[in-house]
């Protein structure tokens, strides 16, 4: 049965990934901030079917050890098979072009806890010489937007490592899969007006699982947002820095 790690399990994402996950009858590992929350999908997951499931709490906001956080996972559930990293936020961007301190707290969450976490993933599953790294980044990483750039520019730092990580892990047999969300409709996304570009987070999770599955190496949720940002990529610049995005 697939072993699973979970980070960021309590984002509406990837409880959906985790629910589909337990109905295949996996071994999960939960890592969360929100103790009480995570308990609660713990419950939730068993019932749906899941064969085992682990909880741990981390605040990617502090100091924390991502070798302990693994090595932890990997005990418990006697290896892992798939490493889905979920955790992440959405900074306010007028905030950050006003506070150094808000701007780094986003890089400190959406990127450098990742890279820390990816680093040790890596080197555990190249030893294992099986596995697959899932990341969930954004299609505001292919382009700089005025209305989300930091946000933008934290997920791009990413997308560049998470390449570089497939690069080095291909022959190792490893699998990494860059995941390219657009609009989603979660708790993260309440405030924003809806329309008939946004998706549910049930679906991204059935693609997410669907490409972890196949192999993938990088997959746009829905499928739309590759032609979307295929176009808005080939935007030359000195059209794109007058539009109002």
């Amino acid at each position: 049965m697939t072993k699973v790690l979970l980070i960021g399990a309590t984002s509406a994402i990837a409880q959906a990934a985790a629910r589909r996950y337990a109905a295949r009858g996996a071994h999960l590992y939960l890592v969360a901030r929100d103790a009480e929350r995570l308990a609660t999908l713990a419950r939730d997951l068993e019932i749906r079917g899941a064969t085992s499931v682990h909880t741990a709490h981390c605040d990617f906001a502090q100091d924390f050890d991502p070798t302990a956080l693994v090595e932890g996972a990997r005990a418990a559930l006697e290896g892992l098979d798939v490493a889905l990293l979920a955790h992440g936020v959405l900074p306010d961007q007028d905030a950050c072009e006003h506070d150094l301190a808000a701007l780094r707290g986003a890089f400190e969450i959406n990127t450098l806890s990742m890279l820390a976490l990816l680093t040790v993933l890596a080197n555990v599953m190249q030893a294992a010489g099986r596995g697959a790294i899932a990341v969930i980044g954004s299609v505001a990483g292919d382009r700089g937007r005025q209305s989300n750039y930091v946000y933008g520019a934290s997920k791009a730092a990413l997308e560049v490592f998470l390449s570089g990580l497939r690069n080095r892990l291909y022959k190792h047999g490893v699998t990494v899969l860059t995941i390219k969300p657009g609009f989603v409709d979660t708790p993260m996304t309440a405030a924003f007006k809806k329309g008939p570009l946004w998706a549910q987070p049930d679906t991204i999770a059935a693609g997410i699982v669907e490409a972890i599955d196949a192999q993938r190496d990088v997959v746009y949720l829905p499928w739309f947002w590759r032609m979307i940002m295929m176009i808005i990529r080939a935007i030359p610049e000195r059209v794109f820095k007058r539009l109002s995005l």
